[in-house]
């Protein structure tokens, strides 16, 4: 059974009737692309020009001028509409440059990493203009000090800060939500993802994952500093479980623990809605065929960890990388990923999958731009402050990635 069979499989509302909009329907623009001259937000802005509504007003920003104007010109080749596409100079180190772009728009989505070096100053920005923001960060700690130092505010001025609307994590945020929609409610629930993947990670998540394992004991400090002021539910337990490597009898495949932002997503949308149970555990893993793969990726990734400890090696790693640049058409449309969810409770065991196409940009510059037009256009369930994908757009979202592509599907075994 796929999602897109049932009621959740229609898009709702529009860019003049969400119960948001109304707060700032005097700014000139709907949405800035912040990022649009890089790889992945080139992606993005190209699948804007292609679905954006014709009535939806948005803009590139970015440092250079003539790289904006270079984007421009490409976008308005497909679609000449796009020839006046407003342009706006900001950079991410210019507090005032970043304020004008907040205060000129209803949201920014900005593609602009690695985010604990460049990203802060967009979201003190827009959580202090009251303007929606979206990103792309797989980064903890960046995420955390986002939430201790700006949620107070968004939540004052209404403002929508959603972190990690691409691949980090959007199909496991949502994929666990779905699974849960399947189970029987109001009895504690346990949830495992399982992860495979053949695409290519882009250039500035892999600067974004070696910087984060460069700094893990930061992250703890962060992730400490957070859980002292945020509110845990009341009458509800939620956590995310360290697994152990093992074989999983009944997906067929032996399993890593992933060391990821997104057991984290998952358990912050459990906490915030009732629906995923009195108690609620999850645990997240990559999946491989064989044991020899298993250990060839634990040993990639604990050479990947030493070496970011070392800071010239760390330096020479990231030289080798570079951000801003990723594969071409042909090899993306080779790409796929699947997250398979095993869920249990009531009594009940159930299998779904999400499945898609290149991960690291083609969906993610389509689970961004979706995200970006969700939040604007559908009539989605009241929210501020630092929300998840699940919490702020939940159903709708899920409607608008089954109607582009992405598969959510309950899995006969």
């Amino acid at each position: 059974m796929s999602l897109a069979d049932t009621a959740w499989g229609k898009p709702t509302g529009d860019c003049h009737h969400g119960p948001m909009s109304a707060r700032r329907s005097s700014r000139r623009l709907d949405l800035v692309l912040f990022g649009a001259t890089g790889f992945t937000g080139g992606l993005t802005a190209d699948y804007l020009a292609a679905h954006a509504p014709a009535g939806l007003t948005w803009a590139l920003a970015g440092r250079s001028l003539d790289r904006l104007e270079q984007v421009r010109d490409r976008l308005a080749a497909a679609n000449p509409a796009l020839s006046e596409l407003e342009l706006l100079v900001a950079d991410s180190a210019d507090a005032a440059s970043l304020a004008a772009v907040a205060e000129a728009t209803r949201a920014v989505v900005t593609t602009v990493g690695p985010y604990l070096q460049h990203g802060e100053g967009l979201v003190a920005a827009c959580a202090s203009a009251g303007t929606d923001y979206l990103d792309l960060t797989g980064e903890p700690e960046f995420v955390d000090r986002m939430y201790v130092a700006h949620h107070a505010t968004a939540l004052a001025s209404g403002a929508r800060l959603v972190h990690a609307c691409g691949f980090d994590s959007v199909p496991h945020d949502l994929g666990a939500m779905f699974t849960v929609a399947q189970l029987p409610a109001g009895v504690p629930l346990e949830l495992r993802g399982v992860v495979r993947s053949s695409g290519t990670f882009s250039g500035g998540t892999f600067h974004s994952a070696v910087n984060a394992m460069s700094r893990m004991r930061e992250s703890k400090q962060a992730a400490s500093a957070r859980r002292k002021l945020e509110q845990r539910p009341e009458g509800r337990s939620v956590r995310a479980v360290s697994g152990k490597p093992h074989r999983d009898s009944e997906l067929g495949y032996w399993l890593l623990p992933m060391p990821t932002i997104d057991p984290f997503i998952v358990v912050r949308s459990a906490a915030a809605l009732p629906s995923y149970g009195p108690e609620f555990r999850y645990s997240h893993f990559a999946g491989t065929k064989s044991l020899r793969y298993a250990a060839g990726g634990a040993a990639a990734v604990g050479a990947l960890a030493v070496t970011a400890q070392v800071p010239p090696l760390r330096s020479q790693l990231l030289k080798r990388v570079k951000q801003g640049e990723g594969p071409d058409q042909a090899r993306r449309d080779k790409s796929w990923f699947t997250v398979d969810f095993v869920g249990a409770g009531g009594g009940q065991r159930v299998h779904t999958r999400v499945s898609g196409g290149d991960p690291g940009y083609t969906e993610t510059a389509k689970m961004l731009a979706e995200s970006a037009l969700c939040l604007l256009l559908d009539d989605n369930p009241p929210s501020a402050g630092q929300v998840t994908t699940a919490q702020a757009m939940g159903e709708n979202l899920l409607a608008r990635l089954i109607a582009a592509g992405i598969r959510f599907e309950v899995v006969a075994d």
